[in-house]
């Protein structure tokens, strides 16, 4: 099976570091136009969520801010939990296993 998923955004706010349990985690939601435009003539975004682990996270966490253009490749994960009204929550996000910095930080 193949489950691979190559992303080119901007963030759309700074990223998040958490631990989760031993490992540190780096959570951001990337804006990625769509090719075509909209009946206005402008080109709609997806936003989509980003998790990145480990010390790519904790490195994402440092050196991304809002607005920054990556390349994000990594493979699209869903999950399912209850919250404690006993409702049910889905969600899908990337987890990247490769982030690249595609343009130079703002001074």
């Amino acid at each position: 099976m193949i489950n691979n998923i190559t992303l080119v955004g901007r963030l759309t706010k700074d990223p998040v570091l958490r631990q989760a349990g031993e490992f540190p985690v780096c959570n951001f939601t990337l804006a990625v136009s769509r090719n075509y435009p909209n009946k206005e003539g402008e080109r709609d975004a997806d936003f989509i969520p980003v998790v990145v682990w480990s010390k790519l996270g904790e490195i994402c966490a440092q050196k991304l801010t809002k607005g920054r253009l990556v390349g994000v490749v990594g493979r699209l994960q869903t999950r399912t939990w209850e919250d404690e009204a006993a409702e049910r929550h889905f969600a899908a996000e990337v987890v990247a296993e490769d982030v690249r910095f595609l343009d130079k930080p703002k001074e």
